[in-house]
């Protein structure tokens, strides 16, 4: 082999070890997924996805209120504290990973909606629809997930009231008050760009401006 014909070599073979490298499948971080479709509630459907690298997202869709025919859909990307991430995927685990039926089939229970949990990773992937369970991992993990698209939903109508009717922004953040006093919202930190947003408007009245500070003082406690 030419003198040149080495270096061209050399030159291809450095190239390919300095150039990205595609995440192999066992790399790709596992993710829990919460999907819940309700056409009586608000939002008729909400999806929460939570991989164990933290990069959560949200979505959900339905009506704007129960009076209105306008619908809306929102998305948000989060990040979990690292102590709830680390419980979702615990129950994942005690709930074997959704590898099996879940539902409880009792038909006297009332319809709470079509909810589906789901878990992939590298080595394995399971998922189950269900109204209700009589699984304490599933309860436990539905019940956390709940109260998660509660408190994003928050903030979504938050954002809402403070460009077009930010007199309704007190009465949304006593109803968030009660909730967070009966551990009801969780993760509050996730909404905590809107909360400060409206902390610092002074077009918004000092008592709600308030009411959000102490939100967020007691979220990090």
């Amino acid at each position: 082999m030419s003198r040149s014909s080495s270096i061209l070599l050399l030159l291809i073979i450095l190239s390919v070890i300095a150039a990205p490298q595609a995440p192999t499948p066992s790399e790709a971080p596992a993710a829990v997924t919460f999907t819940l479709d309700f056409p009586a509630s608000q939002p008729e459907h909400y999806s929460i996805r939570v991989p164990s690298d933290g990069a959560s997202h949200y979505h959900s869709s339905g009506r704007l209120s129960a009076d209105s025919e306008d619908t809306d859909s929102f998305d948000l990307d989060f990040a979990l504290l690292p102590e709830t991430r680390q419980k979702i995927f615990a129950l994942a685990a005690k709930a074997d990973y959704f590898q099996k039926d879940v539902d409880s089939r009792h038909k006297s229970l009332a319809f709470t909606g079509k909810k589906t949990l789901a878990y992939k990773d590298a080595e394995r992937s399971g998922e189950t629809t269900y109204n209700y369970s009589n699984n304490s991992g599933v309860q436990e993990l539905t019940a956390l997930m709940q109260n998660l698209s509660t408190t994003l939903e928050f903030g979504h109508r938050l954002q809402y009231d403070l460009h077009y009717q930010k007199l309704a922004l007190d009465e949304e953040l006593k109803r968030m008050d009660d909730l967070a006093r009966s551990h009801e919202l969780i993760e509050l930190t996730a909404i905590r760009p809107i909360l400060d947003q409206l902390i610092a408007d002074p077009g918004v009245i000092n008592v709600t401006r308030a009411r959000a500070q102490r939100l967020l003082e007691g979220a990090a406690h």
